[in-house]
């Protein structure tokens, strides 16, 4: 299945049964322990000054995290020394089904979630496809070869990215501190404020950009 069949799919399937206040999606981030916002200044003798680049190996961390229309629903940090795999998918999964359980009740009946995620190699392994059958939610299909259209990249992490500037942090708890303030003061507001987050910023799976006969983009708000 390409890019546009899906889109257009997704579309259909829209307009015949609304389901993004249903939708749960996630993905992962690496969050820095400093976050250096490089800027020029000029000095009194009008010489430039900048701000040293990072090192190359910057000491970070990395975010997993599934929200919905509401806000975040769940997220974890990779401890230092794990490594995602499978195995390791499904236990988020698992947490994550717990957590949609007792914030999100109304989509453990019979309707349940919808749920997206992309095709990293994890989340396609046979032990995933098997939890996620037992689940019995219903899987947004993700074309192959497109990281670029996860919902994430275009609201949540563009977002938090901007939170984070200038930002200095000496352990795990501290960064855990700031996103749950985040969390909560900013991306749970706006979701409620607009639940079409999804559909902005060219996000949920470009269904909104879908190329027509003569090459142009259409934009059609869900």
């Amino acid at each position: 299945m390409n890019r546009v069949s899906t889109c257009y799919l997704l579309l259909q399937r829209h307009e015949r049964d609304p389901f993004l206040k249903r939708l749960v999606t996630g993905d992962e981030t690496w969050i820095l322990y400093q976050n250096v916002h490089r800027k020029r200044t000029w000095s009194k003798d009008n010489r430039p000054s900048t701000v040293a680049k990072p090192g190359l190996y910057p000491k970070k961390v990395l975010l997993f995290i599934w929200w919905d229309w509401k806000g975040v629903v769940y997220y974890e940090f990779l401890s230092q020394g794990e490594t995602i795999n499978s195995a390791k998918y499904c236990n988020q999964l698992d947490q994550l089904k717990a957590a949609i359980a007792e914030k999100r009740p109304e989509l453990s009946n019979r309707r349940g979630a919808v749920f997206h995620h992309d095709n990293a190699r994890p989340h396609v392994a046979l032990d995933v496809r098997q939890k996620l059958l037992q689940f019995d939610w219903d899987v947004l299909p993700q074309p192959l070869y497109s990281p670029d259209f996860a919902p994430s990249d275009y609201y949540l992490f563009l977002s938090l990215k901007n939170s984070l500037r200038d930002k200095g942090f000496q352990s795990v708890n501290e960064m855990k501190m700031h996103l749950e303030e985040y969390f909560a003061r900013v991306v749970l507001n706006e979701a409620r404020r607009r639940l079409d987050i999804l559909s902005s910023h060219v996000s949920f799976l470009h269904c909104i950009r879908c190329t027509n006969k003569f090459g142009a983009f259409t934009y059609i708000q869900l």
